[in-house]
């Protein structure tokens, strides 16, 4: 936050999904269709149609994937096909590599276009910043809803902050 606070505004605001995650997305004939454009039902009709970062939609499906490898790891390690140590270890490398993937195909759908940052420490700044704002709107979520997956944001964050910039 600090280093955010030091840097001058920068990039556009455009008009996102607001709720983008797995769940919001499907796979039918090599295709992808995003669904479901009314945005995060728990936020007033103002917010949901007021303009921001694109990289907030970026940092929520981050942290969908996120889910996906947590919850990944634990039903697999629960019904016993693996152990719990090498689910898990299987689940980080699936993490990694989805959240390359994605960060590629989004860098490359979007360079040189007005939605990408002219810099690149301000861009990986504010996007680690959502995803720390999107994990713990997550963790007050799953405390009301799923205390048995509390831990998953949890977790989130203090991969975030032990990131360091990166």
């Amino acid at each position: 936050m600090e280093k955010l606070a030091g840097m001058p505004p920068a990039g556009v605001k455009t008009r996102t999904h607001g709720d983008l995650h797995l769940g919001q997305v499907l796979v039918a004939q090599d295709d992808f269709y995003v669904l479901d454009f009314e945005g995060e039902p728990r936020r007033s009709l103002e917010e949901r149609r007021r303009k921001t970062s694109a990289l907030r939609d970026v940092a929520g499906m981050l942290r969908s994937f996120d889910y996906a490898a947590a919850m990944g790891a634990r039903e697999t390690s629960a019904q016993g096909a693996i152990d719990e140590e090498t689910a898990q270890r299987e689940a980080d490398q699936w993490l990694s590599e989805a959240d390359f993937g994605f960060m590629k195909g989004y860098i490359g759908a979007v360079d040189g276009a007005t939605a990408r940052m002219p810099d690149i420490e301000l861009e990986r700044a504010l996007l680690r910043f959502f995803m720390l704002e999107k994990a713990l709107y997550e963790v007050t979520y799953e405390a009301a809803n799923r205390p048995t997956w509390l831990d998953v944001p949890v977790q989130g964050i203090l991969r975030i902050l032990d990131r360091k910039g990166a």
